[in-house]
């Protein structure tokens, strides 16, 4: 009988995290929590701030480990590989978009889409053509060649989104990827992600208060109390 995670973009089983263990001021983020994401599902995480959803999405994306628990990507343990391993996945299975952009600033719009392909191996002219596609999609083509200080906060989170999608991966995290941005331009950059997730086929984890955005996605996770509900 195959294994339901192997046809799983993700899944989390029974993951816990304590802070400073044992010690004054241990802080239990996640008490057991499990989840699962379907191939070409897009779920959202909603919590209050300080609930553990960045922990979460760190330990999904590999960027932080469980003290107990596993994470399969794409059916493959995680939690049972080596640091190289598991940076090589980080590099070309997950993408990440933070509620920041983060972008490089000495680098164009193009330039930072760019570089994390080459990270990857890809040649030069191929990752620069892949970037402006990816730029073309959401709607900032014309702002390829502009260093983020000279984009608007709505074109900088368009630009880290392709950036996140540029190695192609299988499934996305992003921490409140609209956060910054006012009510009129975090809609319309919402859109723009949803529309580059559903014509790639993404997988997506996306965290965020905003319930309004919540319920365009394809189901509802509640993070409270260290514990996921929904």
């Amino acid at each position: 009988m195959s294994d339901p995670a192997l046809d799983r973009a993700l899944v989390l089983e029974g993951i816990c995290k304590t802070y400073n263990a044992g010690k004054p001021g241990e802080v239990r983020v996640l008490r057991d929590v499990s989840v699962t994401l379907d191939r070409g599902e897009v779920v959202a995480l909603v919590a209050p701030s300080g609930a553990g959803k960045s922990t979460l999405l760190h330990i999904a994306g590999l960027l932080d480990t469980p003290d107990t628990g596993n994470v399969l990507v794409d059916g493959t343990n995680m939690t049972r590989l080596g640091d190289d391993a598991r940076t090589a996945a980080r590099r070309g299975q997950i993408g990440f978009i933070y509620q920041f952009h983060h972008l490089l600033p000495e680098f164009s719009a193009l330039e930072n889409i760019v570089l994390p392909q080459l990270a990857n191996g890809v040649g030069s002219a191929q990752a620069s053509a892949r970037a402006q596609q990816l730029l073309d999609r959401v709607g900032v083509a014309g702002r390829a060649g502009h260093r983020p200080a000279a984009l608007s906060g709505g074109e900088q989170q368009r630009v880290a989104f392709c950036r996140a999608l540029a190695n192609a991966p299988g499934l996305l995290l992003a921490d409140e990827p609209t956060g910054n941005l006012d009510p009129t331009t975090s809609d319309q950059v919402f859109g723009a992600l949803m529309d580059l997730v559903r014509e790639t086929g993404l997988s997506a984890l996306i965290a965020t208060h905003n319930l309004d955005l919540a319920r365009r996605m394809d189901r509802v996770l509640r993070l409270d109390d260290g514990q996921v509900v929904g």
